[in-house]
């Protein structure tokens, strides 16, 4: 007759049996959640059950009002709302209000603005791939290669005068940059009357063409704009680079987003019979919102 190891070893066949339990709940902690499990019930209101998932769906609504408060006491307050809402909607059902024209007239609304919002960040997503966000930069990239900008300070003043007096000062050796703090009445004072590197189209013409003829160390005659009067000096000049492309990514997809969202928009116009009865049979419709420019350059100061 054969033996089995337990029948040989009592004590081997007990270290066998739990080893097999120890492994069956490893086993067990690796399979994935039930769905429940993962969406669990946190509340029920006469019989209705308010899930995770509801909460989670509440704070996204609520978003603003719930930012200066710690994760426990959110979700606190999102429950207790939900509570509320699920109490109150009842009772409003029970008042047949849903039977109300103004309501059904405004829930019209609110499922179609869910639905349009739904498909057009569904089509923003799926066109906002590296390929179409690359193509756009490099086009981008393309424009902005070998642009000229320039680098200057200035002292800004409010008359002919006193720009005149301080040009005097500089012919004598003084320092720009401690005369534009102590004189200048621009908000860039502080900083010697830094601008930074600026292009030609980013300033007003009578100063961006005085800027971009002076060679770099020297400074201008006095210089008047709808400002007032400017002495000028240039530190600078280079030809413009593109950002890198991990530094414009964001302002990009928002563009190559919104794009495919307008165009998809007017295809659908395009195929969709459209009468405007409160204007004159020939008139057409207003075209899609165009998606504004992105800007690859950051802002300047």
């Amino acid at each position: 007759m054969t033996t089995t190891p337990s029948q040989a070893n009592p004590r081997m066949g007990a270290h066998l049996a739990a080893a097999a339990s120890g492994f069956a709940m490893v086993l067990l902690a690796c399979l994935p959640l039930r769905a429940e499990d993962a969406n669990p019930v946190l509340a029920k209101v006469n019989g209705s059950e308010i899930r995770q998932s509801d909460v989670a769906l509440a704070e996204e609504e609520l978003g603003p009002s719930l930012a200066q408060m710690d994760p426990a006491t959110k979700k606190d307050n999102v429950l207790a709302f939900l509570i509320d809402m699920k109490i109150v909607a009842k009772a409003a059902e029970d008042k047949k209000i849903e039977d109300r024209p103004d309501f059904k007239a405004r829930l019209t609304f609110t499922r179609n603005r869910l639905l349009m919002d739904n498909l057009l960040a569904a089509e923003g997503k799926a066109a906002t791939t590296d390929e179409a966000m690359k193509k756009v930069y490099d086009e981008a990239a393309k424009q902005i290669a070998g642009e000229q900008e320039v680098h200057a300070r200035h002292i800004l003043v409010e008359t002919e005068d006193q720009a005149k007096a301080i040009e005097a000062e500089l012919k004598k050796g003084a320092d720009f940059a401690e005369l534009a703090k102590s004189k200048s009445k621009d908000p860039g004072a502080s900083d010697g009357g830094d601008l930074g590197f600026f292009t030609k189209d980013q300033m007003v013409p009578e100063f961006a063409n005085v800027a971009f003829s002076l060679e770099p160390g020297k400074i201008s005659d006095p210089v008047k704009t709808q400002f007032g009067w400017h002495i000028i000096k240039v530190e600078e000049k280079r030809n413009r680079k593109a950002p890198d492309f991990d530094q414009v990514k964001p302002q990009i997809e928002t563009y190559v987003a919104r794009k495919a969202q307008a165009d998809y928009v007017a295809k659908l116009r395009e195929a969709a019979k459209v009468e405007r009865l409160d204007q004159a049979s020939n008139t057409p419709a207003p075209d899609a919102a165009k998606p504004s420019e992105s800007k690859m350059a950051p802002a300047k100061k």
